[in-house]
């Protein structure tokens, strides 16, 4: 069955707009464990808008599923983040300085000198690897020349195609699977997954070994209550 990391930076951007603890960020990726999530997922940004640097190191403590940690390795103090708190994985992601929301995938192929060097360091460290690429066979024959573990297909494409026309949506996804099937990659999916779209993209991506989602889940929260929210997603997992 594919895992749920959930993704708690929404979390921490409302807890950050009026200061204080509230919502407690700790707690609440302690209690999206205990309501069925395989995993955490944050994404601290160099403006520490969302999630700050301060809360790695606390939740590195209480994280007793997967700890996903996604960012920008251009970034030195990210780099260093990671390999000092040694998450169960490192997604890379090619966003720029002030980046609302991440947009686009790596260019394996152009920056495969770069990724390589930098997968080599995290890997070293024991720390598993995934690259953020779109499904474009091209970048995921290059990005298993980076020595990545996994890739993570950017799926804003699918969710935006999903209701005109889920089958052309999904298609370029499942030739990527494909793709990285055959080339021993695991493969990850994230951005914009919600709990409509969700179980079609789960049942005709093979080999899907988890997907990220953040923004869905806290938003359905809101009507729903958090441990009803990652019940449902966990169930439309279910092939």
């Amino acid at each position: 069955m594919t895992k749920l990391s959930v993704n708690i930076n929404k979390l921490a951007t409302l807890r950050n707009s009026r200061g204080g603890n509230n919502p407690d960020l700790i707690k609440a990726a302690k209690d999206i464990e205990r309501f069925g999530a395989d995993g955490i997922t944050i994404h601290p940004r160099p403006d520490e808008r969302h999630i700050r640097y301060d809360d790695v190191f606390e939740l590195k403590k209480v994280v007793t599923t997967e700890f996903n940690i996604e960012g920008n390795c251009t970034e030195q103090k990210f780099v260093d983040l990671v390999l000092t708190n040694k998450p169960t994985q490192v997604t890379l992601v090619p966003d720029t300085l002030g980046q609302l929301t991440s947009n686009h995938g790596w260019n394996t192929i152009e920056h495969a000198a770069y990724l390589k060097e930098m997968i080599g360091i995290f890997k070293k460290a024991g720390i598993r690897v995934s690259i953020f690429v779109d499904p474009v066979v091209e970048m995921i024959e290059g990005a298993k020349a980076t020595g990545t573990d996994r890739i993570e297909l950017y799926t804003e494409s699918y969710a935006k195609q999903f209701y005109s026309n889920r089958e052309k949506a999904i298609e370029p996804f499942i030739v990527a699977a494909k793709k990285a099937n055959d080339l021993g990659l695991g493969i990850n999916a994230g951005h914009d997954l919600d709990r409509v779209n969700l179980g079609h993209f789960v049942k005709n991506i093979p080999g899907l070994l988890e997907v990220s989602i953040g923004h869905a889940v806290i938003c359905d929260a809101i009507y729903l209550g958090l441990e009803n929210a990652v019940q449902i997603y966990k169930r439309q997992l279910k092939r």
